[in-house]
């Protein structure tokens, strides 16, 4: 295959040469090909043998239509009185326009059966390559870094996925099934109007062909341009859309449904431009191309009715000549929508395959082992990291948390106190330094038995648009249904979800927007405690709750986080009081660490923190006891570290 790409990349005025004119497409084309002929499948190649098999029949059948009509005329002429050589038609044909009509019948049923049998069985070997190639798309993509999530648009992304999908079922189909059947019946009609008819009918639909497709390829080249347009503005719609709609809540906070819609619109704008012309460009390449197919084909029924004139032919040539080029013209008209859809569906694929070469940035090493916890001590050793070189996040930081004890992180914004968690999970390598779990570095390590280790109930829970129960039951897919209940038990989530109408079967929405954050919060605590790991990791697990459910959570997780080592992210300094050890980071390094108790004596950047919350409860207190004697009724809702929230409700 990649000789034959060489040799057509090399005829460069040629059809097939403009059709792959790169290296690039080329490799495209050869990564492609394993799907189409897999080693794993015998039984799909067999089909692809088989399938090309029946186009080479389907195609003697096809050019074998108009001998039968020929026969048919010719017997008709013979019926009528008129003269035909014997040597121009069979001879036990002559005579009988019944038996030659019904020959012309048989043949174009034999014809359109082996069609739908070769599309019926080849449709087994595009959607199996379909299948593999988008589940390994898919699976790459999981496999790649967060730093690539981060900085790509998940309405993009998924549309890259959804076109090479496409594209791999239309390049499989058009150049298996239509283009290659399609040289085999020109070079099968060349030969028959040599054996036929004469050198001027060759010349004439040679010419043809070649003037046909060079203004096919001239004109969708055009097309094509306008239709990337269209595309782009379609992925830029379509993108906009998820956007907003995934921002559902934000945008209704600031009131800014018009100024989405106006977003929307002016993609979808550039959208109908593009398609417009699309269609206008689409009514020039078929008149053009009806142009120069009829004016060959009068040119040919001129010399065919010339020839019958002189005597040199029959009737019937005259009626096979007129059925020969029509039956060309029926392939010949796929051309333009082939050569479009075959060079859309390379770049489609190629798209697609540039996601497949994206390395992942954090990956196994050759040889690693699975993380064996046998306490769960997590130790940072003199760790240097930053997502950009010039912009440096965690600056030699060193701490310990023993097996089976809690150790907070605590400090202002932008301090890397998150940071701390993604290299955790190795969602980034390091830049120095190492991070070992009971002694062993987790590069040494498999990422899917670290990562088995682990159990997080991050800040921002975001859920997947299924049911309650699918969501807890997602910590581990094994867990028996008791396993779930218990879980939501202790996350104190199990009366809630029991009041609802379907219970554990509600839908909780796209991202969980059904849920309230403090009840989104207690699902992601419930999945986390039905995996049962050995090292948990908090991110600020009660930001979304009240104070009372606060208490409760916050109990509930003691009570998991007993002989667990645990390592808690908080900015509500309330909740790590009794913390083995807290970590104070500033400029992302560790500037103090010690209990609570410790560290309010030292009245360093600890004991401010705590100062400033404390002054804010108390404001929230004063101001809940002032909103009482003023006969409302004030209550809580999420506060955070300094955040003062309540809703008011009259007492009428």
């Amino acid at each position: 295959m990649q000789k034959a790409s060489v040799n057509l990349r090399a005829t460069r005025n040629g059809f097939l040469a403009r059709l792959i004119p790169s290296s690039e497409t080329s490799r495209v084309l050869r990564a492609l090909w394993p799907y189409v002929w897999p080693e794993d499948r015998p039984d799909l190649r067999r089909t692809v043998v088989i399938s090309f098999v029946i186009v080479v029949i389907a195609k003697a059948v096809t050019v074998g239509v108009p001998f039968t009509l020929k026969w048919a005329t010719d017997a008709l002429v013979a019926a009528s009185g008129g003269h035909v050589a014997s040597n121009q038609t069979l001879p036990w044909l002559v005579g009988a326009p019944v038996l030659a009509a019904i020959f012309y019948g048989i043949a174009r049923i034999v014809m359109s059966l082996l069609v739908q049998v070769r599309e019926g069985m080849f449709a087994r070997v595009a959607m199996h390559a379909v299948r593999k190639l988008a589940l390994t798309t898919f699976e790459h993509m999981h496999r790649l870094s967060l730093r690539f999530h981060l900085e790509r648009k998940t309405g993009g992304l998924t549309r890259v996925l959804e076109r090479g999908r496409t594209g791999i079922e239309n390049i499989s189909r058009m150049a298996l099934m239509t283009l290659i059947p399609t040289i085999v019946e020109f070079l099968m009609i060349i030969v028959v109007c040599a054996y036929e008819f004469d050198w001027r009918y060759i010349v004439t639909i040679v010419g043809m062909i070649a003037a046909y497709l060079w203004f096919t390829i001239r004109a969708t080249d055009w097309r094509l341009s306008i239709r990337r347009v269209m595309n782009e503005s379609d992925t830029d719609a379509n993108t906009k859309a998820i956007d907003s709609l995934l921002n559902y809540e934000t945008v209704k906070y600031f009131g800014a449904e018009g100024r989405e819609a106006g977003r929307y619109d002016k993609s979808m704008a550039a959208y109908e431009k593009a398609s417009i012309k699309t269609y206008t460009s689409l009514a020039v390449l078929n008149s053009g191309q009806a142009v120069i197919f009829t004016i060959a084909l009068t040119i040919c029924l001129i010399m065919a009715a010339n020839d019958v004139v002189a005597g040199k032919d029959t009737v019937g040539h005259f009626a096979m000549v007129n059925l020969l080029m029509l039956q060309l013209f029926m392939p010949l008209n796929f051309m333009g929508m082939v050569y479009r859809e075959i060079k859309q569906g390379l770049t489609d694929i190629e798209r697609m395959m540039e996601v497949l070469d994206q390395s992942p940035e954090v990956a196994d090493r050759p040889g690693a082992k699975t993380l064996q916890v046998s306490g769960g001590a997590v130790r940072f050793d003199h760790v240097k990291f930053g997502y950009d070189p010039e912009r440096v996040i965690l600056k030699d930081v060193s701490f310990e948390v023993p097996a089976g004890k809690m150790v907070a992180i605590v400090g202002p914004s932008g301090a890397g106190k998150s940071t701390v968690a993604r290299l955790l999970l190795r969602f980034y390598d390091v830049t120095s330094g190492r991070i070992l779990i009971d002694g062993q570095d987790i590069r040494d390590v498999t990422q899917s038995s670290l990562r088995a280790a682990i159990g997080v109930v991050p800040q921002d829970t975001v859920l997947f648009n299924d049911t309650i129960f699918y969501n807890i039951k997602y910590g581990r897919a094994d867990a028996t249904d008791d396993d779930v209940y218990a879980a939501a038990k202790l996350a104190q989530i199990d009366d809630f979800v029991r009041a609802l109408p379907d219970g554990y079967g509600t839908m909780v929405g796209e991202r969980g927007l059904k849920l309230s954050g403090g009840e989104k919060q207690r699902v992601a605590i419930a999945r986390t405690i039905l995996k049962a790991p050995p090292i948990l990791l908090l991110d600020e697990a009660t930001s979304a709750l009240d104070s009372h459910t606060e208490k409760e959570i916050q109990d509930a997780l003691d009570r998991v986080s007993k002989d667990r080592t645990t390592v808690v992210i908080a900015h509500r300094l309330s909740t790590i009081v009794h913390a083995d050890m807290i970590l104070v980071f500033e400029a992302g390094r560790v500037a103090e660490q010690g209990t609570h108790a410790e560290l309010i004596a030292k009245n360093g950047l600890y004991a401010s923190l705590w100062a400033r919350q404390r002054q804010a409860e108390k404001a929230r207190e004063d101001l809940a006891h002032a909103l009482e004697e003023a006969g409302e009724s004030p209550r809580l809702l999420d506060p955070s570290d300094d955040d003062i929230a309540f809703e008011r409700t009259g007492t009428d």
